[in-house]
């Protein structure tokens, strides 16, 4: 899959068949879309072409309304790339492009850019000023411009909302299991290894304290979670158990992730981490001394041990 960040330097699509959207977590449901996208490729023997945006549409025109993704924008080509596109086009998303009247935005946006044979479009995607352009305004110019309009059902376009939504909440909730089947993966973040108050080290637990660098990135609920995790720039897989919260029994304040790799002793300071959640042990709780909480570490790393093996 080649990666086009730039709308200047765009090659010319060779009867392009595309699909536009934001494609967050690569879920499922967005995943049957992609099917589609390819399906259509080969039979008119053109290229597949996805157009996403960055940032979210919602983040620059409704902020108000905008919520965390589940997905970074490396993550979500990371994601893509394993659908097996041709094309990924990521377009810088501002005022001004959204500004565009909708007819221009067929003109000068999608067939001077793409030259496109097909679009597989959902019945309600909006797009130009005051989003007053719809499938009908691009079923219409199709004519003039030579490209055909295929339109996403509305039960899938439901799906995927719904599937969208359910993750989200999984996820608060701590609800990893569920959040996975959704997403058909595993949900991974990654994080840069920082330096910590070193407590874990004298529980007999050390831990690499993880920093998220990306403010949109949505971090599960707090709780305790066996997973996978690979250093960065490594192919091993290493197991280990991960704390996020506010360590309560220490009396501490700020939220953390933490992150105990079993049978390992490297130095990892700043260096990238990412992990893969695979299983929620428990919630957060505060325990009656250092001793009681030691005491549930063991039956955690147990516990991992048997979950990630099985």
């Amino acid at each position: 899959m080649k990666v086009y960040r730039s709308l200047q330097q765009l090659p010319v699509f060779t009867k392009a068949v595309i699909t536009i959207g934001t494609f967050d977590g690569v879920h499922l449901g967005h995943q049957h879309i992609i099917r589609q996208l390819l399906q259509e490729a080969v039979q008119t023997g053109g290229e597949s072409v996805l157009i996403s945006f960055y940032p979210h549409p919602r983040k620059i025109l409704r902020p108000q309304e905008y919520i965390p993704q589940l997905t970074t924008l490396d993550e979500r080509i990371e994601l893509l790339k394993k659908q097996g596109l041709d094309d990924l086009v990521v377009v810088q998303f501002n005022v001004e492009f959204a500004q565009q009247s909708p007819e221009n935005y067929i003109k000068d946006f999608l067939v001077d850019r793409f030259h496109p044979a097909l679009i597989i479009i959902g019945y309600d995607h909006k797009f130009g000023k005051n989003r007053d352009g719809d499938y009908h305004l691009l079923e219409k110019m199709g004519e003039r411009f030579h490209y055909q309009v295929k339109e996403i059902p509305q039960q899938v376009l439901n799906e995927i909302a719904v599937s969208s939504t359910k993750i989200r909440n999984a996820l608060a909730l701590g609800e990893i299991e569920k959040a996975n089947q959704l997403l058909g993966y595993s949900y991974f973040f990654k994080g840069y290894v920082i330096e910590g108050n070193k407590l874990g080290r004298k529980l007999g637990y050390p831990t690499a304290n993880l920093q998220i660098q990306d403010p949109d990135k949505l971090v599960p609920a707090n709780g305790v979670y066996a997973v996978e995790a690979q250093i960065e720039g490594e192919s091993r897989i290493l197991q280990g158990m991960m704390n996020i919260g506010t360590k309560p029994t220490v009396g501490g304040l700020n939220r953390s992730i933490e992150v105990n790799l079993f049978d390992f002793d490297e130095d990892i300071y700043n260096r990238h981490l990412k992990v893969y959640v695979k299983y929620h042990l428990r919630n957060e709780i505060k325990f009656d001394g250092l001793e009681k909480l030691i005491e549930q570490l063991h039956i955690d790393r147990d516990q991992s041990i048997a979950l990630l093996n099985k």
